[in-house]
């Protein structure tokens, strides 16, 4: 499982003072983004390599609010992976407290430049390794 830490910003808050619902799933992304790039297959090497991988679903459960420079640690680990549908699952952690402040997944699907479905263990065979011994690890 990695873990990510994002710092709350003050623009990310409403007129509450509390982080707006949406920003969760900007840092959700932020969060997939280095998990990848910790597990050395970055996105960059992804799109060089032909792969994109678009956003399917999502699902966001709130459980404690979170303000202005707020530490979240946000713990990302692939909950599912059958080579053509990935799911990610995120525990958002107030760092200073350890309160759960949101539960996610993200559903995720492969294509090609042209938009057509890949089939990771057909064509890429290398990822679709690495994802199948990440799921084995957690």
């Amino acid at each position: 499982m990695e873990k990510y830490i994002h710092k709350v910003q003050y623009y990310e808050t409403d007129k509450m003072g509390i982080t707006h619902h949406s920003n969760y799933i900007r840092w959700m992304e932020e969060a997939r983004v280095d998990f990848f790039e910790k597990v050395g297959y970055d996105y960059k090497r992804l799109e060089d390599e032909g792969i994109i991988s678009p956003v399917i679903g999502v699902e966001c459960e709130y459980k404690t609010s979170t303000r202005f420079e707020d530490l979240i640690e946000i713990e990302v680990k692939i909950l599912e992976f059958n080579g053509v549908r990935l799911i990610f699952e995120y525990v958002m952690k107030n760092a200073k407290t350890g309160d759960i402040v949101a539960k996610a997944t993200s559903k995720h699907c492969f294509i090609n430049g042209e938009g057509r479905p890949i089939i990771l263990k057909k064509e890429f065979p290398e990822l679709d390794e690495k994802f199948k011994n990440l799921i084995k690890n957690f």
